[in-house]
């Protein structure tokens, strides 16, 4: 097989930052690089030189991410300047067989949108969404958005946006998020016990709010049921807030960012159901791994969740906010039903392999060189 030179574009990088767009890359980059030379592009995290090897992996640092949240949301000025400093390296990209840049680093892939080289991924496409997030300013994503369609070569990371992209004229091809089936096994539960769970970054459209006040309302008939959120963020200090204004300081355990993956799929092997109350979501990474380890997750039926196309009736539920405390409480109380979906819902994440992923990411390259 051809020997490929990869590279890989995006702002944060994982494990420095640890998203689902970042878990996505380091995941294909490591299979990748056992037969190919992988590297990635985006902010210096690290201390030292502007360059280091991991496992096979080059990472390059081009600049300092500085401040990456601005009142909640992420900031365009750190994007900005690493976009500047790829500019100046086109040329050097130019040289790669493959460049996939990352759609939600717009910046950056409105910089590298003519290298003849390059494939796009994108993880969401927001449209309209944008003056609903940004308001007024929200004009800009939205021009910016319209103009990455010069890309040869458009992959999307679920069918949601698959069929976004679809209904604005740009065509692409699916190329899932995934789980290590095989390590997910190896890991023995925690031994901190949870009713429910919740797994992300603390950002407003993660929605956390709906998830306490459905504890709070469940917590008439489970007094000692127990919540565990895990993930930190902007929205942190607002959402303890809430617990504690709800009096459920005994029944929510915010654990902050944990460091290795391990743990959180631990905490997730010893938990009972999976709360998923966000807004948006261009894939639901942390809904596929609570599947893998048979945890039946309770997924928000919203217009901008692409978490929902991972869930059908047979492996979890897809509710609206005014049945999720209800769903939440269902599978708390019925052991029968919570283990039929939960196995269900492992045998399906079984089809999303990284192993398997790569390889169909692989044959996309060559067939795009």
């Amino acid at each position: 097989m051809e020997t490929l030179r990869i590279a890989f574009v995006y702002d944060v990088i994982y494990p420095w930052v640890k998203g689902g767009v970042e878990k996505r890359i380091h995941e294909l980059a490591i299979r990748l690089a056992r037969k190919h030379e992988v590297h990635i592009y985006g902010y210096k995290h690290w201390e030292g030189g502007s360059y280091l090897e991991r496992g096979g992996v080059v990472y390059h640092g081009l600049v300092r991410p500085g401040t990456l949240y601005l009142a909640g949301k992420r900031s365009p000025f750190p994007m900005l300047s690493l976009a500047t400093a790829l500019r100046k390296r086109l040329p050097e990209l130019g040289e790669y067989d493959v460049v996939d840049v990352q759609n939600l680093f717009y910046p950056g892939a409105f910089v590298l949108r003519k290298l003849p080289n390059a494939v796009l991924t994108w993880h969401e496409f927001w449209g309209s969404y944008w003056f609903r997030y940004f308001g007024p300013l929200g004009a800009a994503g939205f021009a910016t958005e319209n103009l990455l369609r010069p890309y040869k070569v458009h992959l999307s990371v679920s069918w949601k946006t698959q069929l976004d992209l679809l209904k604005a004229g740009v065509s692409s091809r699916v190329v899932p998020n995934g789980v290590d089936i095989k390590r997910i096994k190896r890991i023995k539960p925690a031994e901190l016990r949870s009713d429910f769970i919740f797994v992300g970054r603390l950002m407003r459209d993660k929605n956390l709010e709906l998830a306490l006040g459905a504890v709070s309302t469940l917590r008439e008939d489970f007094p000692d049921v127990v919540f565990t959120v895990v993930g930190d963020g902007p929205e942190r200090d607002r959402l303890e807030a809430i617990s504690r204004r709800l009096g459920l300081s005994g029944n929510v355990v915010f654990t902050g960012r944990l460091e290795g993956w391990e743990e959180v799929i631990s905490l997730l092997k010893a938990s009972k159901v999976f709360a998923f109350p966000s807004l948006r979501e261009g894939f639901g990474m942390a809904v596929l791994e609570a599947m893998a380890v048979g945890v039946p997750p309770v997924v928000l039926n919203s217009p901008m969740n692409g978490a929902k196309f991972l869930v059908d009736e047979k492996s979890g539920l897809v509710l609206g906010e005014d049945k999720f405390a209800n769903g939440l409480g269902l599978l708390l109380s019925d052991e029968g039903l919570r283990k039929k979906l939960g196995r269900n819902a492992r045998r399906k994440a079984e089809g999303f392999d990284w192993g398997e992923i790569a390889g169909s990411f692989e044959d996309i390259l060559l067939m795009s060189i």
